[in-house]
C-alpha cells in the first residue's frame, strides 16, 4: 500500500501551516500590543520544562513504573480525571511562576523608568496595563505546544509515508519489531486528508485555548487574586478532559473536536473582543 499523493499534499499543507501560524500571529501582534520576544521566550520554556519533561516524568511513574497507580488508572473514568487534573496542574503551575516573574520584571521596569523621569509623570508600560504580556507569552506557549506535539510529529509521519512509497521503509527502521512495522504500515495506509484538516483544527483550537489561559492567569496575577492559580488549573483540566476521554475511549474523535471547534470560537471571540476595548480607548 501507499499513502496517496492527495493525502501526502494535504498533511504537508496542513503542517506547514500549523508550523507558521504561532509566528504570524505575533509578527501581526508585535506592534498593536507592544510583544515582547522575551514573554514568548518564556512561555516556550516553561510548557517545554513542565509539559514535555515535569509532566510526562509523573505520568511515566504513575502510569507505568508504579503497579499500584497503573492498575487504579487502567479504569477509564479514573484515568481521564488523572489525565486532566495532571495536565492542568503541571502546564499551569509554570505559567504562574513565569507570569509571576514577568510581572516582576516589568515593575522593576517601571520603577527604573520613574526613577530616570524626574518631575515627569512615569509612563506605565503596556505590558502591565494590557495584555501583551500574555498574548506574547500564549503565542509561545502554545507555539511550542504545536511544534512539538504537532508539527515534529506530523513530520515524522511524512516522512515515513515518502519512505512507504518508495518501498524504503524497512531499510530505514529494519531495526523494529515484525508486528511493529505491520502496525505503522495499517496506520500509514489509514492515513487520509480528513485527518490533515482534523490535525489543523486541533491544533489551532489549542493555540486558542493557551492564549485564553494565558491572559486568564495574567489578569489574575497582575490583580493579585489569589484564587487564580486553581481557576486555571481547573480550566485547563477541562480543556483536556474531551481529550483525555477519547483516549480513553469514552468519547468518539468527531465529537471530541466538535467540542474543541466550538469552545475555541467562543474563546476567541471573548478574547477579540477584549482585546478591541483597549484599543477603541486609546
Amino acid at each position: 500500500m501507499v499513502v496517496a499523493p492527495l493525502t501526502l499534499t494535504c498533511l504537508s499543507l496542513a503542517t506547514l501551516f500549523v508550523a507558521v501560524l504561532p509566528v504570524v500571529l505575533y509578527r501581526r501582534l508585535r506592534k498593536p500590543f507592544a510583544l515582547n520576544h522575551r514573554d514568548t521566550i518564556a512561555g516556550i520554556a516553561v510548557f517545554a520544562l513542565f509539559a514535555m519533561v515535569i509532566e510526562r516524568a509523573v505520568n511515566g511513574y504513575f502510569l507505568q513504573q508504579n503497579d499500584r497507580t497503573s492498575e487504579w488508572l487502567a479504569n477509564p473514568f479514573a484515568f481521564v480525571v488523572y489525565g486532566a487534573i495532571v495536565a492542568g496542574l503541571c502546564e499551569e503551575v509554570g505559567r504562574f511562576v513565569a507570569m509571576k516573574l514577568m510581572l516582576n520584571r516589568a515593575r522593576r521596569d517601571l520603577d527604573g523608568e520613574a526613577d530616570t523621569r524626574v518631575g515627569k509623570r512615569p509612563r506605565v508600560p503596556t505590558m502591565i496595563e494590557g495584555d501583551g504580556a500574555a498574548l506574547g507569552y500564549g503565542i509561545g506557549h502554545g507555539g511550542a505546544e504545536a511544534w512539538l506535539i504537532g508539527v515534529f510529529v506530523q513530520l515524522q509521519w511524512i516522512v515515513f509515508a515518502i519512505y512507504d512509497n518508495l518501498g524504503e521503509l524497512e531499510a530505514h527502521l529494519g531495526n523494529l519489531p515484525a508486528d511493529t512495522m505491520m502496525r505503522l504500515h495499517f496506520q500509514l495506509a489509514s492515513l487520509t486528508p480528513q485527518l490533515a484538516g482534523i490535525f489543523v483544527l486541533e491544533r489551532v483550537s489549542a493555540l486558542v485555548f493557551q492564549i485564553g489561559l494565558s491572559v486568564l492567569m495574567w489578569r489574575g496575577v497582575r490583580a493579585g487574586w489569589r484564587w487564580v492559580l486553581p481557576v486555571a488549573i481547573v480550566a485547563h483540566a477541562l480543556v483536556d478532559a474531551p481529550a483525555a476521554m477519547y483516549q480513553a475511549g469514552l468519547l468518539p474523535l468527531i465529537v471530541v473536536d466538535g467540542v474543541y471547534v466550538l469552545a475555541a470560537v467562543a474563546v476567541a471571540g471573548v478574547l477579540v473582543r477584549q482585546m478591541r476595548r483597549p484599543a477603541q480607548a486609546a
